[in-house]
């Protein structure tokens, strides 16, 4: 997989978003293209995932990653508990948003995203786990 951290890292300063650390657009495309192929390919969670649009979905999740991760905000979508609560009555709880985690921190690391950035990601997502649960 290409080496998205290839830029001039030195340029790069703390100032900078998460989203330009990571790489900017090019990064959350591919993280979010990588993403759903794993999480499809998941036998715990692809369920969840079986009446998706995934080219509506892919879109929508790589507008909230831009925005969540401090980029251009174009996410028009449903706020978090909206959004899943479909999934909620479907059954999905706290042992299905740890597999949606354990995914995306090997997406980043797979497209070798320093660990620092990885856990800075990990914990925008996880400040979203009680919207995602309805809890």
């Amino acid at each position: 997989m290409k080496n998205l951290m290839s830029r001039n890292y030195e340029k790069i300063t703390m100032s900078d978003s998460l989203y330009e650390r990571i790489g900017g657009e090019a990064a959350v495309n591919a993280a979010v293209e990588l993403f759903y192929r794993k999480v499809l390919n998941d036998y715990r969670i692809n369920r969840f995932f079986d009446k998706t649009d995934m080219d509506s979905q892919l879109a929508k999740q790589k507008a909230f990653f831009t925005y969540a991760f401090g980029g251009p905000n174009h996410y028009t979508g449903k706020d978090m508990r909206s959004a899943h609560a479909r999934l909620v009555k479907m059954g999905m709880d706290g042992s299905h948003f740890d597999v949606v985690m354990e995914h995306l921190g090997a997406t980043l690391h797979e497209l070798n995203v320093p660990g620092e950035l990885i856990a800075e990601a990990a914990g925008i997502a996880l400040g979203a786990r009680s919207d995602v649960l309805g809890l």
